[in-house]
């Protein structure tokens, strides 16, 4: 489930995080990146279980209900809901929960946010739209978790507020994990049963691996890569960059030069969509030229052997990376 976009994030946030503090700890840095890692995989199964527990608190609700349509001889209330099928599954998944067991994880000393999601579910027209249908399928009984996961759940600043209240790391976390929960939802069948397999922490162990070796490389050559920049920069005062720009770019070299697989511009766009949610507005703009230019730089000089797609006509200073590279190498 630890996707590379998520290491990636950690990543630079760890690496910001080492320089601030001072301490110089590499071991004690790479211990907080795995640690942070694995608390994505802590959120990705908690949310998971928020789908059991608003099906609990309907259950609860039910019965409410159908005790008072008992003494009011009333109308008795539907169950659809709190016997869907797919619910059920997740319900009873042994991964899932021997998960949330080892971890102590749990919904109930949050009852009041699972009572709002419920309301909240309640007065959609997904729910209402489901419970009035006469389609009583598996496929029906799944789609509606995904609609209301995607519309309910996945967008929810009271939901979020919760959850960064119990982690620092899950506000950072959840736009990407819910895209897993998303996935995993497709991923059940009406032949699942409590075996079945949810995401794992890693999807191999290649991408625990990426993670070390990135963030391991990104400090260790440090002065190398600053080197890099700070030439490619020189007709600024490269103290004067946004500090977070220099730790964006000096990871992003650290991948082209350690990862011979990964495309350049992969590498780039990966990281000037990162300057565009953790440093200034200009960002975006100048880092994209400016590792254009190392990496071209880093071609030309045999340190890196990969293909790089022509070079566009780029107007304004900061843009021609490359021109001033080359001019400040001469």
């Amino acid at each position: 489930m630890i996707n590379r976009e998520l290491i990636r994030i950690k990543i630079v946030q760890l690496t910001y995080a080492y320089y601030q503090n001072g301490d110089g700890n590499m071991d004690k840095a790479e211990k907080e990146l795995l640690f942070s890692l694995s608390k994505a995989y802590d959120l990705y199964n908690y949310l998971l279980e928020l789908i059991v527990a608003i099906t609990n608190e309907e259950r609860h609700r039910v019965e409410i209900a159908t005790q008072r349509a008992q003494r009011e001889e009333g109308e008795m209330p539907s169950t659809r809901f709190i016997n869907n099928r797919f619910e059920a599954q997740l319900e009873a998944n042994k991964q899932l929960n021997a998960f949330l067991e080892d971890k102590n994880l749990t919904w109930k000393n949050d009852i009041e946010t699972v009572r709002k999601l419920c309301d909240q579910i309640e007065q959609s027209s997904i729910y209402q739209d489901y419970m009035a249908s006469e389609d009583d399928s598996y496929d029906a009984d799944r789609e509606i978790w995904r609609k209301i996961y995607r519309t309910l759940i996945q967008e929810n600043d009271d939901l979020d507020a919760v959850l960064e209240d119990k982690s620092l790391y899950w506000n950072d976390d959840k736009e990407i994990v819910d895209t897993f929960v998303i996935k995993t939802i497709k991923r059940f069948t009406t032949d699942s049963d409590a075996d079945q397999e949810l995401l794992p922490e890693y999807k191999d162990e290649e991408d625990r691996d990426f993670a070390i070796k990135l963030f391991r490389a990104t400090i260790l050559n440090a002065d190398t890569y600053q080197h890099y920049m700070s030439e490619a920069s020189r007709n600024w005062d490269f103290s004067r960059l946004a500090y977070m720009d220099v730790v964006i770019m000096q990871i992003a070299i650290a991948e082209m030069m350690t990862f011979p697989n990964i495309p350049v511009n992969v590498t780039i766009n990966e990281y000037v969509e990162l300057s565009k949610v953790y440093s200034t507005p200009k960002s975006s703009r100048f880092i994209n030229g400016m590792l254009d230019g190392i990496a071209r730089y880093l071609n030309d000089t045999h340190k890196i052997f990969k293909p790089m797609a022509p070079r566009q006509h780029r107007t304004g200073g900061r843009e021609n990376s490359k021109d001033n590279f080359n001019n400040n190498k001469e």
